[in-house]
């Protein structure tokens, strides 16, 4: 899967800015945020009894037309613990206007936040 630039300044600098953002799907709180949960799951870093899944949130950094009706998504997942720091991936993926699921979701834990300022 090829990141566009982008997706990639998102990344590196936590500036995202989505011009066509009323347009495009927003699968926040869905696909994304599930699939991002089942791989940490799976990986042993949380599992249902240690998150608050109320508290937890998703937020759209980017998404960008790769197609006709489909948009390559960038998202941050913050799942809150109920004892601990919180718990934070990126996920890319691919959407439409009908499906939020089309195709694979990357994901990237966020192990740790360098150079930030309290």
């Amino acid at each position: 899967m090829r990141i566009h630039v982008p997706i990639l300044v998102c990344m590196a600098f936590g500036v995202c800015v989505d011009a066509a953002q009323a347009k495009t799907p927003d699968c926040s709180g869905g696909w994304p945020t599930n699939m991002a949960f089942v791989h940490m799951k799976n990986a042993g870093l949380a599992n249902n009894e240690q998150i608050d899944f109320k508290l937890s949130k998703t937020v759209r950094l980017t998404s960008e037309r790769i197609g006709k009706d489909l948009f390559r998504q960038v998202y941050l997942i913050t799942f809150i613990r109920k004892e601990g720091p919180p718990l934070q991936a990126l996920t890319i993926s691919d959407a439409s206007s009908e499906e939020c699921s089309m195709g694979n979701v990357r994901v990237f834990v966020v192990s740790q936040e360098l150079g930030s300022q309290p």
